[in-house]
């Protein structure tokens, strides 16, 4: 037996199959198989094959089988023949199988039997947990036991599922006691130490106590033969002899043999072999040694009669298997149990196997905080600080795998959630790994070496507070709902928890029930969490259309009548043609949300007795990116401002100060270009402005959507204009040729002028689309309009200025080159139009070769 209390005989019957008798295995998965190799070690095991394809993924209760071999399998070639888990490299149990040489009785698996002292009959060499016979002496307590008359002993096994630092006491009554009774028995007391080692000692009864000196020194209690008498220098006194002893599944086992007529007749309960005897048993806590009593102390079994401890009739010769199956412990977990806190490192070493819980194992395991292979339970939400200083040819990792040692070694698939070739360290250089659990993280995940197999064991995996478990969340509408959420690449995790009892909790996406996309998650007839999607387009029960969205880790629970559901969809869903295939979430912009609770939900037959019971009276707009909400309402009078201010600087004075450069140069003066800088920089101060207004609203500045976006573009092209004029070249001298420089600089001025102006417009746009989608304002289209009538008014406004500036150069007979580009041969750009007086920088030229000469009559 190694784990899953696997016990059974097994024989050769012919080279095609196996009989099997009083088979007994705690079921497995379905990948457990009847196995062959040439060893029982790990790397032998996991070479082998299977002989078999008889399934083993059920309990068998002492059941006699014909194993049938697969086609070509043959045992004459196998050392060993296994029950074996392939997907978990787990030995369940195995025997070694003769050598032809050497015809023998099997050999045993876990330990070697112990020599026979008989005189005339041999004992057969078997595993130590198989015994001629069996009682149970409690539902979780059985008394196994074979008889060697001729050697003149008996060897028995106690088999219990108990706590590890529990005892197991059997032995036999005072036999001329009057009635049942535990005091001057002749007990053994069997269990483990703390280091996992079993033990077995011969103790007698002379108080329902501890074992006590009392006032006249005379030792008193339960007590080991041994403290009576002082020491047992030869022997005479402790007369049980442990054999073998193990913890598998939960469940204690210890063998050990006596004799049946003992030496010490001073404590010892002489045993009539073919008479009835009163036996007596017990189970309960044990303290260890210390060093004032040096041996375990037994304590108060405190339990009923026949559930903790109890008297029964034994004839040691009368054959009995009254052991149906195997013991199956309530808690199989047999290893410490370690918890994380999230702030105290979990320090990470290596050590001796000793109670590896997954056999076979390497001669080096993993253990945590000085424990052996524990199991470690963490909390999703929580990070996990581990401290390694296992050794450099040691590296921890967290995995699916449960063998771990790289899986892609193995040609096997794994996830790999924490750790990795750089996480190894010695105690002088320990290094730090910190692994934070997610709500995606399954329930059951390893810790073990990268570079070698089973050296770790289980991380289990539970849930914490639901706000540790997602990293923003939002009270909605009526603080009766709570919405938590996790945007990851491509999806978005959700949950929903209700503050007041319901039968089921609903959330929607959008502005009401009706054409909202809803979530409802409730708890069916069979118990059971469930969670669906549906699509609403009415006020009755038959306009709730259920959806086929893709939603994974999908959890539902109810605690208090509280109802908690959880799930992870796409941003984006990857089909076409559904109406679900629409329920796009863009974390850039507010996501509305709505809620309902009602006291019953279906999956199917919908009626109006499904409708909610209470729901939210608006809905709230969830900032997903910001990981705030804030509740549907008009417009705020400051983000109106903001368009305004937008309105009049892209929409009025910034294209204002375009046209202006663009047709009225050819009015006497230099009144254009001064319309055409003040327009240009009362435009961009109004216009900076406005972004502070909506930043101080918004309590940010975000370039997460689409207006943004246009409107960081539009402003940073707005703003290049004042820095390019204040460095503009020199205008060429009257019948000069402009320099490449000048010509360049005049093509770069217009080109970003009029892009600016256009991508200001779009934002413009963009931002109306925006605010229709954030507020719902019923005038937004209609603002929408009357802004595009603007900009289709101003674009005839531009063609008939064009035409009538094309007339007017005709007739002038004007360059080409002036008819586009900013400024021309009469232009003087050299005054400073925002200096106080409009004085003069630096004249560049006269502004024209002609000289105005008055002529007056000459007088006498």
């Amino acid at each position: 037996m190694a784990q899953h209390q696997l016990r059974g005989v097994v024989r050769v019957v012919d080279g095609c199959s196996l009989s099997v008798r009083g088979f007994d295995m705690l079921a497995g998965s379905a990948a457990v198989r009847w196995w062959g190799a040439a060893g029982a070690d790990l790397r032998n095991l996991s070479l082998g094959a299977p002989v078999s394809d008889l399934p083993l993924n059920r309990t068998f209760r002492g059941e006699n089988l014909t194993v049938p071999l697969l086609p070509g399998a043959s045992l004459d070639a196998l050392a060993v023949l296994a029950v074996w888990d392939p997907a978990t490299a787990s030995d369940f149990g195995h025997i070694v199988l003769p050598s032809p040489a050497n015809d023998t009785d099997l050999a045993p698996a876990p330990a070697p039997a112990p020599s026979s002292n008989a005189t005339g009959t041999a004992r057969r060499i078997r595993a130590p947990t198989m015994f001629d016979n069996c009682v149970a002496l409690s539902p979780t307590y059985r008394l196994r036991w074979t008889l060697y008359p001729d050697a003149n002993s008996v060897e028995i096994g106690l088999e219990s599922a108990v706590r590890s630092d529990y005892y197991m006491a059997f032995g036999w009554a005072a036999p001329r006691s009057s009635s049942p009774s535990m005091i001057h028995a002749d007990a053994a007391v069997t269990g483990f130490t703390e280091e996992g080692l079993p033990f077995a000692e011969d103790y007698f009864i002379t108080q329902y106590s501890e074992c006590l000196l009392n006032k006249d020194g005379k030792v008193e209690g339960v007590c080991p033969d041994t403290i009576y008498e002082g020491s047992d220098p030869v022997g005479l006194v402790n007369n049980t002899k442990l054999i073998y002893g193990h913890r598998r599944d939960g469940v204690s086992f210890v063998r050990y043999e006596r004799p049946i007529i003992s030496v010490d007749d001073k404590y010892d309960v002489p045993i009539n072999k073919t008479d009835n005897m009163t036996v007596i048993w017990a189970l309960g806590r044990m303290l260890p040694p210390d060093s004032l009593r040096p041996y375990y102390l037994p304590q108060n079994h405190g339990g009923p009669q026949e559930t903790a401890f109890g008297f029964r009739t034994l004839n040691l010769s009368e054959p009995v298997m009254d052991c149906v199956g195997p013991l199956d412990a309530e808690d199989k977990e047999d290893q410490d149990l370690i918890s994380a806190d999230g702030k105290t490192p979990l320090v990470v070493t290596s050590g001796p196997a000793l109670r590896y819980p997954n056999p076979p194992n390497p001669s080096k395991v993993l253990y945590v905080n000085k424990k052996e292979a524990p199991l470690l339970r963490v909390e999703r939400g929580v990070p996990v600080k581990f401290s390694i200083q296992a050794g450099h040819d040691v590296a921890l990792y967290i995995t699916s795998d449960p063998i771990g040692g790289n899986a892609t070694s193995r040609n096997a698939t794994e996830v790999i959630y924490a750790g990795g070739p750089e996480s190894e360290g010695v105690p002088a250089s320990p290094t730090e790994l910190v692994w934070l659990p997610d709500r995606n993280t399954p329930d059951q995940v390893y810790y073990h070496s990268l570079y070698e197999q089973k050296m770790g064991w289980k991380v289990q995996v539970v849930d914490g507070g639901i706000s540790d478990m997602y990293n923003n969340s939002v009270v909605l509408d009526d603080q009766q709902v709570s919405l938590f959420w996790t945007l990851s690449d491509g999806s978005i995790s959700i949950a929903a928890r209700g503050e007041k009892k319901s039968g089921y909790l609903a959330i929607g996406f959008g502005t009401g029930m009706v054409n909202s996309y809803a979530y409802v998650g409730w708890i069916d007839s069979n118990g059971t969490g469930r969670v669906n999607s549906y699509w609403i387009d009415g006020k009755d029960a038959m306009n709730v259309h259920s959806t086929s969205e893709n939603l994974t880790y999908v959890r539902c629970s109810s605690e208090n009548g509280k109802i908690t559901f959880e799930f992870t969809r796409p941003l984006s869903p990857s089909c076409s043609g559904r109406i679900e295939c629409r329920n796009i979430i863009d974390p850039t912009t507010p996501l509305k949300v709505i809620w309902a609770m009602g006291a019953r939900w279906s999956d199917d037959n919908l009626n109006n007795m499904n409708m909610h019971s209470v729901t939210s009276s608006k809905p709230v707009r969830v900032l997903l990116l910001r990981g705030s909400a804030e509740a549907e309402q008009d417009l705020h009078p400051v983000l109106g401002v903001h368009g305004f201010m937008m309105f009049v600087s892209w929409g009025l004075l910034l294209p204002g100060g375009i046209l202006a450069a663009r047709y009225l140069k050819h009015v006497k003066g230099d009144g254009w270009f001064q319309i055409h800088v003040y327009l240009q920089y009362s435009g961009i101060a109004i216009m900076l402005l406005g972004v502070l207004f909506a930043a101080a609203e918004l309590r940010g500045f975000y370039l997460s959507s689409l207006h943004v976006k246009f409107g960081v573009t539009a402003i940073a092209l707005a703003c290049a204009q004042p820095l390019n004029a204040y460095f503009r070249p020199k205008r060429p001298a009257n019948g000069e040729v402009a320099s490449s420089r000048r010509i360049l600089w005049e093509y770069l001025h217009v080109i970003i002028g009029r892009s600016s102006v256009v991508v200001g417009v779009v934002a413009l746009f963009s931002g109306m689309k925006q605010l229709g989608h954030r507020y719902g304002g019923e005038n937004v289209k209609e603002v929408t309009w009357a802004l595009i009538l603007w900009v289709l008014l101003g674009a005839v406004l531009v063609l008939y200025l064009e035409y009538m500036e094309i007339k007017r150069r005709r007739s002038e007979r004007n360059s080409f080159r002036g008819t586009w580009v900013l400024g021309n041969s009469e232009e003087d750009d050299s005054v400073d139009l925002l200096h106080p007086e409009g004085a003069t920088t630096k004249p560049e030229s006269n502004s024209s070769g002609i000289m105005e000469v008055q002529l007056e009559p000459l007088t006498g």
